[in-house]
């Protein structure tokens, strides 16, 4: 199991976005000095009252920062975006890492982002279904004609190919069965999100694999996963430290309508039953103790521990980083 950060990429209205920067740059440096493999961050649009730079041109300025590391989006709202444009920053994105880029991709849940894409929310699976297959293509073949549902391409090629040979890996996101099963169709491996459960997890992942062992050519052997993890002298201190921007985050979550906060009547009411099992909090002893479990039950892939929130210190980020490097080494 590799150890990445999945950054978080936003911050209060009132925050100083150079200073912000400055700390991502410094992020992706300790990381990396502290064995991590991987730098992911993800995507939204009109994320108020939240700021929240764009994830493309973010992964272009910490791919510099942290050379030989692997960068990626996870996940990047591809049904409300044209794939055509989605491939082509795919593809120079994986020239500036190296080739060492992963594209994760999700549906999208918010109605608000589509409309103001002017993309119907209803399409939003037929989009995305459609969509892959045409990234995919665009990476590999030198003339793509393609007269879809939603997208044309008129015999033309892409204007790059990814310098990695098939391009870089898709992986599919999304909290639903169907999203897990739609990965495995597609022959992507699926993101386990940080708003699920241990045994949630657990659960996909067998569908997962009954699905994916099905299809022929099916050949996915990783699974990325998503925790948010704080590191304190003691649990409660980890706790006390990080509750509070954890819950402000979530709160936002639960504002957009996000699956599993959603249905929450009041998240501050019962957060400490919330995080249980799904948030990885403790002393370096109880987290290192949590990680083998999951190295244990999923095995190989991306472990993606993001360890700031908005509001969270950037003291408290770093002495983050260099605890669970000290776990990971």
């Amino acid at each position: 199991m590799r150890m990445g950060l999945f950054m978080a990429t936003q911050w209060p209205a009132n925050s100083d976005l150079g200073s912000e920067m400055s700390n991502l740059c410094e992020q992706t440096r300790l990381a990396k000095e502290h064995g991590f493999s991987s730098v992911m961050v993800g995507q939204h649009f009109l994320s108020e009252p939240l700021q929240m730079i764009q994830a493309e041109p973010l992964i272009a300025r910490l791919a510099a920062e942290g050379e030989g590391m692997t960068f990626g989006v996870t996940v990047l709202l591809l049904a409300m975006q044209n794939p055509v444009v989605v491939a082509e920053n795919a593809a120079s994105l994986d020239w500036i890492t190296g080739g060492k880029y992963v594209l994760g991709v999700g549906l999208g849940y918010r109605p608000e982002e589509f409309e103001a894409l002017g993309v119907a929310f209803k399409q939003r699976v037929s989009r995305f279904e459609e969509a892959i297959p045409l990234i995919r293509r665009l990476w590999t073949e030198d003339s793509v004609t393609h007269h879809g549902t939603h997208f044309t391409v008129g015999g033309l090629s892409a204007s790059i190919k990814p310098k990695r040979v098939g391009g870089p890996p898709i992986w599919v996101g999304g909290d639903v069965l169907a999203a897990v099963k739609r990965a495995a169709r597609l022959n992507c491996p699926w993101i386990a999100p940080p708003t699920m459960t241990f045994m949630e997890i657990a659960e996909r992942v067998k569908v997962y694999s009954e699905t994916i062992s099905k299809i022929d050519g099916g050949d996915v052997n990783e699974q990325p996963i998503v925790r948010e993890v704080a590191i304190g002298a003691t649990k409660e201190q980890a706790l006390q430290a990080a509750g509070p921007a954890l819950l402000a985050k979530y709160e936002s979550y639960a504002s957009w309508g996000q699956t599993a906060t959603k249905e929450q009547p009041r998240l501050a009411d019962n957060f400490d039953d919330f995080i249980k099992d799904r948030f990885i909090i403790g002393d370096e002893f109880e987290v290192a103790d949590e990680l083998a479990r999951y190295k244990d039950s999923f095995g190989d892939g991306e472990f993606l521990a993001r360890v700031q929130w908005p509001g969270f210190s950037q003291s408290n980020v770093l002495d983050t980083i260099e605890k669970l490097g000290k776990i990971i080494t």
